[in-house]
């Protein structure tokens, strides 16, 4: 059986944190049919395009199955009031700014390259989340970044290849799997723990489906014998808390 959409939702950019920064992170689900197109949900907004959204981010994906071992491992967020507006919890979907909730899909069962049919939309799978540092802001926990890094619990993005429209409670029907043996888990365990696999990141600088940042951060890594500096990404930057 197919599993089944949950949530879509979609945000507006908002003050984030006590300093004031900006974000749509804070994402809320809709009750109504949306449309999607090459760059994701109608009316789902993104601050500083240059990291967030765009065709190869147009939605992003999260396991709602995970929720579960957040709870387990952070109590304390399902029991209080935390992060933006004191409305995060790990009860309902939309914590993680995720655009699309399932049950039953994983980083482990889900492909680069994956092409999936959800309400009239066709979407293909193109890379990982990497998570930043507004995930700190959000949750109100210095090292929640790091924390997603870590479990690899980041969820995916996907690119539109057919625009149509996508409501909670639509089947996510898989069309194609071109890459069976390059899961996101997979991509994930090269780029972060075993990151001198150098057979493996060959593979990754050549595989089409992925997206071409990804593809160039792996021959990148080829060419220098080293791994790039996900401090910036992953650290608050000084007064922004």
């Amino acid at each position: 059986m197919n599993p089944v959409i949950d949530a879509v939702l979609a945000g507006k950019i908002a003050p984030l944190g006590t300093q004031g920064k900006r974000s749509a992170i804070h994402k809320v689900a809709l009750a109504a049919r949306v449309r999607v197109g090459e760059t994701g949900l109608e009316g789902d907004h993104q601050y500083e395009r240059r990291h967030h959204g765009g065709p190869e981010k147009a939605l992003h994906h999260y396991s709602r199955d995970h929720y579960a071992l957040w709870r387990e491992e952070w109590p304390e967020a399902s029991e209080a009031s935390a992060g933006t507006a004191g409305l995060l919890r790990f009860d309902t979907p939309g914590a993680f700014g995720e655009n699309i909730s399932t049950i039953g899909m994983n980083e482990s069962d889900v492909c680069v390259g994956d092409v999936y049919r959800m309400g009239t939309v066709i979407v293909q799978v193109s890379q990982p989340r990497q998570p930043c540092w507004k995930l700190n802001l959000h949750f109100s926990r210095d090292d929640m970044s790091r924390r997603v890094q870590d479990t690899r619990r980041t969820g995916w993005y996907y690119r539109v290849l057919e625009p149509g429209e996508v409501a909670a409670g639509d089947a996510v029907e898989r069309l194609a799997r071109p890459h069976a043996e390059w899961s996101i888990e997979r991509l994930l365990r090269v780029f972060y723990v075993d990151r001198d696999d150098r057979a493996a990141l060959e593979e990754m600088a050549t595989l089409e489906a992925l997206t071409p940042s990804w593809r160039s951060t792996a021959a990148k890594r080829l060419e220098s014998g080293k791994t790039e500096s996900w401090s910036m990404r992953l650290d608050t930057p000084a007064g922004a808390n």
